[in-house]
């Protein structure tokens, strides 16, 4: 397993124990909306910390090539918030697993790579994997079910282009100069955007401020260590395939520390707990064929 590879792992770890902590923040008080602006503030600032790994501007003429890619990391955003604010968790998120398959098939498109059979089998077990870590015993409310797959399969489609552009491109700037541009976009644009979505400035006051500002801390960290190495190993397809295993390490987390994150889900019957195991097994068999197979 080479090092960017772990370095993914590692990335799957973060997300999960940062979304636990948004969760309980939204539980608390906090919108849908003040979570996407801090979150982008707070991935903005962590991402700036690469400025010194060095690059270049190839052109000014190619500021449009981070403006595109800053386009569809806030278009993701706001399908992936919508889908969950409007629509039924229980459907969106075994959705949004299709982003796996989605970066193998940019990243032969747009970047024109060759990728093993392996990593196609891969792809499409962690995808079931993650269908099967989410299934719940309750059917999703009638009528929403249409939206939220369509929501969630754009979110998947937008995070899916980001990841590929960023290795398609990034390389020619050096992650010390797309990412941080790239990024300073998506906080100004966020920012811009906030008052007309969100009603105003954020009010981040309260029991809920402190439990946001550490989940976005931990995902921003997680953001900035897992685009920096899709630039620099240009690794994005089986990159993804690992991070996939988020599913796996929050239903750990929710097992081990549950009641500290005031989580209803560790209170899960047993036919939920036995699909979740089946999907930990595929999740495992996903993550063993990238890490062991030809590539």
């Amino acid at each position: 397993m080479t090092f960017d590879l772990w370095l993914a792992l590692l990335c799957a770890v973060l997300f999960s124990a940062g979304a636990l902590l948004v969760k309980r923040a939204n539980q608390l008080g906090v919108g849908p909306w003040e979570t996407t602006l801090v979150s982008n503030l707070t991935t903005a600032l962590g991402l700036m910390a690469l400025w010194p790994m060095g690059g270049q501007i190839p052109s000014w003429s190619l500021w449009w090539q981070p403006a595109v890619v800053a386009v569809s990391f806030i278009a993701g955003q706001a399908f992936v918030f919508l889908a969950y604010h409007r629509g039924d968790v229980s459907v969106a998120t075994p959705v949004l697993g299709v982003k796996i398959v989605l970066v193998a098939v940019f990243t032969t498109l747009i970047g024109g790579d060759h990728l093993p059979w392996q990593l196609w089998l891969g792809a499409v077990l962690s995808t079931l994997a993650v269908v099967l870590l989410n299934r719940t015993d309750r059917a999703p409310a009638s009528g929403k079910a249409g939206m939220t797959v369509a929501l969630a399969v754009g979110c998947a489609l937008f995070f899916a282009l980001f990841d590929a552009l960023v290795q398609n491109w990034g390389p020619a700037w050096g992650a010390g100069r797309f990412l941080p541009v790239m990024m300073l976009m998506v906080a100004v644009l966020s920012l811009v955007a906030h008052p007309f979505f969100g009603g105003g400035m954020p009010r981040l006051k309260g029991g809920g401020a402190a439990w946001l500002w550490s989940g976005t801390g931990l995902i921003a960290l997680q953001s900035t260590i897992f685009v920096a190495a899709i630039v620099v190993y240009k690794n994005a397809a089986p990159a993804n395939v690992i991070f996939s295993s988020r599913g796996l390490w929050t239903v750990a987390l929710v097992g081990l520390a549950g009641r500290w994150f005031q989580s209803s889900e560790q209170h899960a019957g047993g036919a939920v707990l036995r699909w979740r195991l089946i999907g930990a097994v595929v999740m495992m068999s996903a993550i063993a064929l990238v890490m062991f197979g030809k590539r």
